[in-house]
């Protein structure tokens, strides 16, 4: 539903690629473009857009390209790999929420607030739904431009805790937003702050550029958590939960039985709490459970302290479904505290 009503309404700027995802339109990414493939490049009907500086505190060099000849995403990268074989190609897809929300207010905490710092890559957070957290923000010019699923998220994820929330913006009030690109900057500012713990309550597709942006961030010692996405059990995994070292996070209701929309693999490695009312539904609201459950045991950044966390985790979880870990709700159940 979200893709159809984006292609409905943004059709000069959104596209799809080969496997039906969404892309910006006419734009893509190249990794490892030396001189003579960007000639190469070049002569097959492209230009340099810039050399993008999203990736750098990643270690990612990435170049954006324009087709010039509008051709539609499937050809447009078949020319790109047969003009430049040696170099490494991504479209900018897009990647949506993994639920839909409405506004959300701020926890009232009966006992004394925890300290967090946290992140979060969503839409833009009204201040108001995590009152006693510092947010400092990406995006917008670093305004408060405040989005019903982002500001949703941060709720659930700051639950009346204090500390500070670092929250990037990938849409500053634009439909189609930062795609690719926007997440790995992201990513990358998290990185440089030494955020330990990223929520990411966003899905789409394999990504070679995402790809190698998260795993630069597990390798320094960052938890990625991630929800696995409401297309259902039978649908092919999303990403980044998909993604090795990712804690991927799926979806219960009340009565602790497992979302039927909730994605369901290897890549699922705990289940929460996905129901908040009559009108917030998915794993969208489930994964800001494990992140703040994983960032009140983690300060900083810390390949051994991030692998000792996710067992922490797994000792804490409540088995559900079949016994031991399994596809649906992963190692089990981390509760709303």
């Amino acid at each position: 539903m979200q893709v159809r009503e984006l292609l409905r309404r943004e059709a000069r700027r959104v596209e799809l690629d080969p496997r039906g995802e969404p892309v910006l339109r006419g734009e893509f990414l190249a990794m490892g473009l030396e001189a003579t493939a960007r000639d190469a490049v070049l002569a097959a009907g492209f230009k340099v857009v810039r050399a993008a500086d999203e990736g750098e505190a990643l270690g990612i060099r990435i170049v954006v390209l324009r087709d010039t000849r509008r051709r539609d995403a499937g050809r447009a990268m078949q020319a790109l790999r047969a003009a430049a074989p040696g170099a490494e190609f991504a479209y900018q897809h897009l990647y949506l929420p993994a639920g839909p929300a409405v506004p959300a207010r701020a926890a009232s905490p009966s006992a004394p607030p925890p300290m967090l710092r946290v992140g979060l890559v969503d839409g833009g957070v009204a201040a108001s739904a995590v009152r006693g957290m510092r947010v400092e923000r990406l995006g917008c010019d670093a305004r408060e431009i405040a989005e019903p699923h982002g500001t949703a998220v941060a709720a659930r994820l700051a639950a009346g805790a204090r500390g500070t929330l670092y929250a990037a913006d990938l849409w500053c009030g634009d439909r189609v937003g930062r795609a690719t690109l926007g997440l790995v900057e992201a990513l990358g500012w998290m990185a440089r702050e030494r955020v330990p713990v990223v929520n990411v309550s966003l899905v789409g597709p394999d990504n070679p550029v995402l790809a190698r942006a998260v795993r630069a961030m597990v390798e320094r010692g960052h938890v990625i958590v991630a929800a696995v996405g409401n297309d259902g059990p039978a649908a092919p995994p999303l990403y980044p939960a998909a993604y090795a070292g990712v804690v991927g996070v799926s979806a219960v209701d009340a009565k602790l039985r497992v979302l039927p929309e909730a994605g369901s693999g290897p890549q699922v490695d705990f289940s929460a709490p996905g129901v908040v009312g009559a009108r917030m539904r998915g794993t969208s609201f489930a994964a800001p459970v494990v992140a703040r459950a994983a960032a009140l045991l983690m300060r900083e950044p810390s390949p051994q302290l991030a692998r000792d966390v996710q067992r922490a985790l797994a000792a804490r979880a409540k088995d559900l479904g079949a016994p031991g870990r399994d596809a649906r709700y992963g190692e089990g159940l981390i509760a709303a505290d």
